[in-house]
């Protein structure tokens, strides 16, 4: 899905979809509490990085950096846009097309991932596998699953979008009610400056009210040798990619730069990469995405459009405070 215009700024479409909002937010509950009473503790340690905005907003980097740090852990998640529903443990053979775009770079960085419709099914997965806990990428709106923490990430630049709930805005739930149920607050401090107010300091004040830890975390792509690039991307909020791509462009001397924005999960047609691929040859570019789109690409297609990989730092404080929950 293309993320709407008015997700980002308050305009006459969203403030005349605020009664849907009201609707949904009363719809949500009621689904929330009725499926909450079937809640299931599971064996291990869960912990849950989840967001409050429809779309992406940096939770899967902060997943692989939790994971890769906290030992004997693997990773949960639906397997978004994947072929296979059943659970399954994601393997090596497995594409992005068949598992889900983020299932399948996690995989690639190394991790155990688990994937499929049923969550808690996953969770139970991994447990027999011998893994002591697990970090649940999404499904903080699940109460299925009990968790032992529950962490909620904003991305800066984006902030809270236009502060209403779904449809007329961003929101999955109202931001009070939903970081309630939350242990501490990661902000992702970058790089989508022009996406203009990021109601940072909103944020932070409701944590503050609430009295939520906050922490904070920073995301830098790590450095091309292409000073020509043609940067496509199907991500929730594709500006920030190329935004935070230009001005690496800019620190490593800037010849040229092009960007095609697609909805979220995109499918790339051989039409559509042809296409970029014609524009990149007439002006000498090279063809640049993200992890999560360069594979959903076939081999071939692979082979031609370098990754700009992504590096996800997360300030001590935040790991001495994990360290100091664990003990609780």
């Amino acid at each position: 899905m293309k993320t709407p215009s008015w997700f980002l700024k308050r305009n006459i479409v969203a403030w005349l979809l605020l009664p849907l909002s009201a609707a949904y937010i009363v719809f949500h509950y009621l689904i929330y509490f009725s499926r909450y009473f079937s809640q299931k503790s599971p064996k291990i340690q869960v912990i849950c990085v989840g967001g409050l905005l429809a779309g992406g907003v940096g939770k899967t980097p902060i997943v692989r950096e939790i994971a890769k740090k906290l030992p004997n852990s693997a990773v949960v998640m639906r397997g978004y846009g994947g072929t296979i529903s059943k659970n399954v443990m994601v393997l090596p053979e497995y594409s992005g097309k068949m598992v889900g775009d983020e299932a399948k770079m996690l995989q690639l960085s190394g991790l155990s991932v688990f994937t499929g419709k049923n969550r808690l099914s996953s969770v139970k997965m991994a447990e027999k596998t011998g893994f002591s806990r697990v970090i649940l990428d999404d499904g903080f709106q699940n109460p299925i699953i009990g968790k032992n923490l529950s962490l909620l990430v904003f991305d800066e630049s984006i902030g809270i979008g236009n502060g209403f709930v779904l449809p007329a805005g961003p929101l999955r739930e109202p931001v009070c009610l939903g970081m309630k149920r939350a242990d501490a607050i990661i902000i992702i401090r970058n790089v989508g400056g022009r996406l203009g107010r990021g109601n940072r300091q909103k944020i932070v004040a409701v944590a503050k009210r609430l009295k939520k830890q906050v922490f904070y975390a920073q995301n830098e792509l790590l450095n091309l040798d292409s000073k020509r690039i043609l940067a496509f991307a199907g991500i929730g909020y594709p500006e920030k990619f190329f935004y935070s791509l230009l001005k690496l462009c800019q620190k490593s001397g800037f010849h040229g730069f092009i960007s095609y924005p697609f909805p979220d999960h995109y499918q790339y047609s051989e039409d559509d990469l042809k296409k970029m691929e014609r524009m990149a040859k007439t002006q000498n570019m090279q063809m640049v995405t993200t992890e999560k789109d360069w594979v959903r690409l076939s081999p071939a297609w692979q082979s031609k459009v370098k990754v700009a990989r992504l590096e996800t730092k997360i300030e001590d404080a935040f790991w001495d405070w994990l360290k100091n929950q664990e003990k609780k």
